[in-house]
């Protein structure tokens, strides 16, 4: 009995480590293909061709009510989908995949989630193209 449960410990023990270390990886490349998937819509929705003000790699962020462009309403974020122009002061700065404010003309309360969550575990960056990098992987 004692010799079955030490051969069952000797097999199984070495492969919940190696499915441990394979889970977190498979987390943080559905993270990081989560990103990138929401910037692409979140460009589509906008009819953006770039990002103005990208987050560059030195302020890679886990925060994606700031993230991919922190373009200003009025200077760089002019007009909405429907062709309303962005106020600034009335409606929210920036092209963000958490909370991010699609409608213009003062109608700031109208926001769209590009992703699920505000925060992720990862840390990103982002080209003017919309093309995601991720920093760290937070796992």
């Amino acid at each position: 009995m004692v010799a079955i449960l030490g051969v069952l410990a000797a097999v199984v023990i070495p492969n919940v480590g190696r499915f441990i270390g394979r889970g977190e990886e498979e987390a943080w490349e559905t993270e990081f293909a989560n990103v990138q998937t929401a910037v692409v819509a979140m460009m589509v929705d906008n009819q953006l061709t770039e990002l103005s003000n990208p987050v560059l790699e030195a302020n890679a962020t886990d925060n994606m009510s700031v993230f991919p462009d922190t373009s200003v309403c009025g200077t760089h974020k002019l007009n909405d989908p429907d062709g309303n122009i962005y106020i600034n002061g009335l409606d929210k700065d920036g092209y963000f995949l958490y909370q991010h404010d699609i409608k213009g003309g003062g109608t700031a309360n109208e926001t769209v989630n590009y992703v699920a969550t505000e925060m992720t575990k990862g840390t990103y960056y982002v080209d003017k193209a919309g093309t995601v990098y991720q920093k760290t992987t937070g796992y």
